[in-house]
Order: structure tokens, then C-alpha cells, then sequence
């Protein structure tokens, strides 16, 4: 590093330029920039009323614990497990929004930021610095905040696309070298292969898929490998698609935008991952605001979008993000991809879960539970898949909705089910 480009100091010097009432951005995923933010925590006695905006981060988030807490408040576009009961809280607060539109509260000075933290690679000999896998709303974010502040890091893997930044747009930067954060992929159970099985079977050759970390993505990729030109443009991916990859499933040959790309604006896995994308012209990383857009991904052909759900009554309305008045996750892009599919050519939107919860809940209700947020709305939703098999509920009137969703439920809740149906359905 070229101490001569831009200015090299501590952590501490570098966090001392947020003053209190600022609103500081962290970038997020396996690129959150943990030591500048748990250095920003420590100054909780001198600082008051700042505000965080995050969409999703990884670590231990202490400016959401006591006593650093009282200092700082969140507000956050995704809500994940490390910050989760911090929302819930009064020190923070949830904006739902879809993934594709948060970079105009940057933009358009909706929320105009004062700081940015983020994680780069070193510069090349150009003097351009890489954002990684986790480029998403962090583009926008430095594009328009007062001061950038960068933790550079020859861990973090240069990647292809948009995420670059130059270091004369580096205000302050720190130095470590440490690696970023994995996430392994856990053994699925016997209900996952189920639905990645039931899901898989709906996916044609030269489909464009769209599919997110987690049990039920990694079943269906598991389920492809006798598929053929298939393609990716999706908001982020994991390690389960490396095999396909390898293996000449995944060639992209049949895609509309960025043919023969691997189109994402982040990924999270495991190290083989990061070493897969790092310097892979294959792999191209874009903002959200263009992966996630609608009137792009619906170009691509036989856009298969899988996403999952919390719970979904008789009539088809999803829950994704909330657990009644609880905020759990967040909006995301699943509407961005959900109406995306239904809009390309031969696209099919699916949502993809298991038919009961961990505690032996079923997912499939009469109602959504009361404060429930409503994520993706029943005239968007077409496919449903459960362990028990898929439904279409596209063109499906409320009653023959109920029918189908009640023969994909788990059998022990179909009797209440078609009991709870026929009181809201019948007419007197």
C-alpha cells in the first residue's frame, strides 16, 4: 500500500471522525468491517445519537449490547440474527424496503450519509481498490457519503464488475489482514432433499436461476447436475454452485443480459468460495439497484426465482420477514425476483418451504398471524413447493388457492386446514 495515495492510520484515529447525530453506513456480509465498527463501539461515553444503516451484517455487533447501545441506534434494511433482538428494541428500527430500491435513499438524499465504513483488497497498480463479494447498496454508499473510511485487507478477494473503488476516494484506511467471514453449508435433512427434489423438477435447461444461501437452495442445486445451459442472475450466492459450475451445467450460454455470466451483488460461503470468485472474470458483481431490478432480470429467459417463506395463509400471502410483530429478517428481494420470473418469458416464481416449523407448526395457515408484514402479495405468488409436492396457484381463485395449499400441508393440520377454509369460505 502506498501510504503516499491516502492517509494509513489506526483504528482509532479513523473511527474518531464520526461525531455524534452522524449516520455511519457499514458494509455488510462476509465483508463487514468488524474492526473499524467494535472501534466506533468503544466511543460509546463520548458519542451520542448515532445512526447506523446496515442491511445485513456478520459478527458480533456489540453497538447493539449494552452499554454501547445507548449511544447507538440502527436503523436497518435486513434484519439478521446478530442484530435481531436490537431491532426489536428501542434502540432500533426496521425500513422495509425491497433490496432494488434502497440505493435511492442514498441517492436521492432520502437518507444522506456521513460516513461510510467499508472493507476493500489492497490497491492494484492502478490504484484501484475491490469491494469483494459484497458490493450490493455498498456502491451507492461511497458514492454519495461525506467520508469513506476503508478496513484494507489482502484477505478480501478482487472481483470482476462494478465493485472497484479508487483509493483517491478513500478518505481514511486502516490496515489488517485477516480472513473475511465463511459461512459453512450445514447437512440437509431428509425434508430439505424433498423439496430440493420437488423444486429441482420444475427447473427447465437454459433457465436463469435466482437462489439465495440456505438448506433449501443447496437441495434443488444438488438436484441439477443432469441439467443443462443453465444460468445465474441472482442478488447473492453460496458454495452450491460450484459443483454445477464445474461440472458444465451452469454455462450462462442462454441468458439475454451478460451472457455467460455469473451475474450477483454478493456471495457468501466458505473459503473454496471466496478463492473461486477472487480475480474470476466469470463472476460479474453488480450494485442491487441493477441485479435486482425487475425490467432486467425479466429479460434473462426462464427466469426461475426460489425463495422461501415464514408463512403463508389459504389465499397465498407470504410472510417472509416477520414472526407476527416480530421483525425477523427483512423484505429483501424476493418480490424484486418474485415478479421478475412472472414477467420473463417462461419464468416460473416459486416459493419454496417446509410444510411444518421446527416446533412442529404448520407454515400453511388460515391467517398470518396478527402484526404479520405481508412480503410478497397473493396475486404475485404462482408456485409452492413443500416436502408434500408443488402447487400453482397462478389464475386459482381464494377457494381453489386453499384447496391446493391444504394438499401440500403437512397431514396433520389438512383436517383444521379444510376446516378453517370452509368457515371462511362458505356463503349463507
Amino acid at each position: 500500500m502506498n501510504a503516499n495515495n491516502f492517509k494509513v492510520v489506526t483504528a482509532e484515529e479513523a473511527v474518531s471522525i464520526v461525531k455524534s447525530n452522524d449516520r455511519v453506513f457499514f458494509q455488510g456480509a462476509a465483508m463487514t468491517p468488524n474492526l473499524l465498527i467494535d472501534t466506533l463501539s468503544e466511543r460509546y461515553n463520548e458519542l451520542k445519537n448515532v445512526e447506523i444503516i446496515q442491511v445485513h451484517t456478520d459478527g458480533k455487533a456489540k453497538y447493539m449490547e449494552e452499554p454501547y447501545s445507548d449511544s447507538f441506534k440502527l436503523v436497518s434494511c435486513f434484519v439478521g440474527s446478530n442484530v435481531r433482538k436490537g431491532v426489536n428494541s428501542n434502540n432500533g428500527d426496521y425500513i422495509p424496503i425491497f433490496l432494488s430500491e434502497i440505493h435511492w435513499l442514498f441517492r436521492r438524499k432520502i437518507l444522506p450519509l456521513d460516513v461510510a465504513f467499508i472493507q476493500v483488497s489492497p490497491p492494484d497498480k492502478h490504484g484501484y481498490c475491490s469491494l469483494g463479494p459484497s458490493v450490493d447498496i455498498t456502491l451507492p454508499a461511497i458514492q454519495t457519503a461525506k467520508t469513506v473510511i476503508a478496513q484494507v485487507n489482502p484477505k478480501v478477494p478482487r472481483t470482476h464488475g462494478d465493485g472497484i473503488i479508487h483509493i483517491r476516494n478513500i478518505d481514511y484506511a486502516i490496515e489488517i489482514d485477516k480472513p473475511i467471514h465463511e459461512v459453512i453449508t450445514q447437512k440437509l435433512s431428509d425434508i430439505e432433499i424433498k423439496i430440493g427434489r420437488n423444486v429441482a423438477g420444475l427447473i427447465e435447461d437454459g433457465a436463469t436461476l435466482q437462489m439465495g444461501i440456505g438448506s433449501i437452495p443447496n437441495a434443488v442445486l444438488n438436484n441439477l447436475t443432469n441439467h443443462k445451459r443453465l444460468g445465474i442472475h441472482t442478488e447473492m450466492f453460496s458454495d452450491g454452485i460450484l459443483p454445477l459450475v464445474e461440472q458444465g451445467v451452469i454455462t450462462g450460454e442462454e441468458k439475454e443480459i451478460k451472457t455467460g455470466k455469473i451475474v450477483t451483488c454478493f456471495a457468501v460461503g466458505s473459503q473454496k468460495l471466496y478463492d473461486f470468485i477472487d480475480d474470476n472474470p466469470l463472476v460479474h458483481f453488480k450494485e442491487a439497484g441493477y441485479t435486482n431490478d425487475s425490467s432486467i432480470i425479466k429479460q434473462n429467459p426462464k427466469v426461475t426465482a426460489i425463495n422461501s417463506a415464514i408463512e403463508i395463509d389459504l389465499t397465498g400471502q407470504i410472510c417472509a420477514d416477520t414472526i407476527g410483530m416480530y421483525q425477523y429478517s427483512g423484505v429483501g428481494g424476493q418480490m424484486d425476483f418474485i415478479r421478475a420470473a412472472s414477467l420473463s418469458q417462461g419464468g416460473k416464481p416459486i416459493i419454496a418451504m417446509p410444510s411444518i416449523t421446527s416446533k412442529g407448526i404448520s407454515k400453511i395457515t388460515p391467517f398470518l398471524k396478527k402484526g404479520a408484514g405481508v412480503t410478497t402479495t397473493r396475486a404475485h405468488v404462482h408456485y409452492v413447493a413443500t416436502e408434500y409436492g408443488i402447487v400453482n396457484l397462478f389464475g386459482k381463485s381464494l377457494k381453489q388457492r386453499a384447496k391446493e395449499l391444504i394438499s401440500i400441508a403437512h397431514p396433520d393440520f389438512r383436517e383444521n386446514l379444510e376446516k378453517e377454509a370452509f368457515k371462511r369460505f362458505r356463503k349463507e
